[in-house]
């Protein structure tokens, strides 16, 4: 709506990379009222964030893609090492496990990260949502009871405001946050997106050349023709230009410069971490790479993104629709800013050869434990670990999971539950004992991890209330 020509809505995102389109997908779910806006004319168009781990693949498929992610991406190719034009044998560059009932995903997925911005759009607009492109935000100013944003196209008042507009956001700098960080490579990188000639290049392998120039990779993307090309350049300054992109393949590879036949997205940058001194100032909220800026290494830049929306999208729909303390959003900082630095130091070791991507690259095992928003313990999990999945009924947990509410989930236990109703946004469930969990009551928090847990229902009231939960109304 709009009061005296300025636009209301409850949430501004500003910049539809994965991590505002996630928020906005989020949001829309809940019924939130938001406007996300883009300063560029249209999606980002390259690959760049191309590896999904298996959590990140947990929330798009809380969020309704994981069927069009199934479909559009596919397993990381074993990667395969040249030297002088020959083969030189294969290695495997993720940790890949079978899956199991509690963990579906045992392995990284590849889909470029515009085939995953597309799909989240997508749903976005299914959900009666759209991106505002050719919109840039051009200042802000904050009170007590919201933010005024001045826009490229006019000015929006907001209840509160998302920066995911990106390493070097303009929100953050508008708000005076540095951030802290160190370049992990001084040699600068390139990466483009390139098709190669018929068979020149099979699409079996990803292919790894080290020269004494810096290495190159070329990474087949599924569900695409093309190929992920990424530069190490030991000296001199990367040519992003087509003709340079052929050059390059040329000069560290078997291939021909012919062999490359469209050059379809080129792009340079130098390696490097930083976090944001904090996440939050008032009304608004960092979220991504404007929060934090790791190595691509690792992949697990556009993972952590995601993954901050996911924990801040839930706590904005309590505060804004159901009456939830606004304390509730500390817990945004509190909780994320740990494991974003946790997750920096795994990204720069990655790249630095000092660590694997290993199991602590996937993030099944970052939680909360300890943090702000976890109280108690039962059976073997702790509040703030992951909610495992598992088998319950013709079902799985993650379908009773799946949405915007709480569970309230039982564990081989005949314990006294409130009723289903018992509160807006709360749904009971019962199962027979299963290992992963142990015995006991979990309370599932809408991202997926447990926030409260204990043998009975005491002290469960007192912990829902903040959260605009209240058992005593049902």
């Amino acid at each position: 709506m709009e009061l005296n020509n300025v636009k209301e809505t409850g949430v501004l995102i500003v910049g539809a990379g994965p991590c505002g389109l996630a928020l906005a997908c989020d949001l829309a779910r809940r019924g939130v009222p938001a406007l996300l806006v883009e300063q560029a004319p249209a999606l980002f168009p390259g690959s760049r964030g191309k590896g999904i781990q298996p959590r990140t693949r947990e929330v798009l498929d809380d969020l309704g893609v994981g069927d069009a992610v199934r479909e559009h991406g596919g397993p990381a190719p074993v990667g395969m090492a040249w030297q002088s034009g020959e083969r030189m044998g294969e290695h495997r560059m993720f940790r890949v496990a079978a899956p199991t009932d509690a963990e579906p995903y045992g392995e990284p997925w590849l889909m470029p990260q515009w085939r995953t911005q597309e799909i989240l759009l997508a749903r976005l607009r299914e959900l009666g949502g759209d991106v505002v492109f050719d919109t840039a935000l051009t200042g802000l100013a904050q009170d007590p009871d919201g933010v005024t944003a001045q826009l490229s196209t006019g000015p929006v008042r907001a209840s509160y405001l998302v920066a995911a507009d990106g390493g070097r956001s303009t929100v953050r700098r508008a708000l005076g946050i540095a951030m802290t960080g160190e370049t992990v490579d001084p040699a600068p990188m390139l990466v483009a997106d390139v098709r190669i000639a018929g068979d020149a290049l099979d699409r079996l392998n990803w292919h790894m050349m080290n020269t004494d120039a810096g290495f190159i990779t070329l990474c087949p993307l599924p569900g695409t023709a093309d190929f992920q090309l990424a530069a190490q350049f030991k000296e001199g300054e990367p040519d992003t230009s087509a003709e340079g992109v052929r050059a390059l393949v040329a000069a560290r590879t078997h291939l021909e410069a012919a062999d490359v036949t469209e050059v379809r997205w080129s792009s340079d940058f130098r390696p490097r971490a930083a976090l944001a001194d904090r996440f939050r100032e008032g009304r608004v909220f960092l979220a991504g790479d404007a929060a934090h800026v790791h190595s691509p290494a690792g992949g697990q830049g556009l993972n952590t993104s995601v993954q901050d929306t996911y924990n801040l999208g839930w706590k904005l729909g309590r505060v804004l629709n159901h009456g939830a303390a606004p304390a509730l959003l500390d817990t945004y900082e509190q909780e994320r800013r740990p494991v974003a630095a946790e997750v920096l130091g795994l990204s720069t070791r990655i790249h630095r050869g000092e660590q694997e991507r290993g199991a602590a690259a996937q993030q099944l095992g970052i939680g909360y434990r300890g943090g702000p928003l976890s109280s108690g313990r039962a059976g073997v999990l702790e509040a703030g670990d992951r909610a495992p999945d598992g088998p319950s009924g013709d079902r799985r947990l993650f379908d009773v999971y799946r949405g915007p509410h709480f569970t309230l989930l039982a564990v081989g236990t005949d314990a006294e539950l409130p009723e289903s109703a018992a509160a807006e946004g709360l749904r009971v469930h019962r199962v027979d004992a299963y290992e992963a969990y142990g015995e006991g009551l979990f309370l599932v928090r809408p991202d997926g991890y447990l926030g409260w847990a204990g043998e009975d229902v005491s002290g469960l009231a007192g912990y829902l209330a903040p959260l605009g939960l209240d058992l005593k109304r049902g």
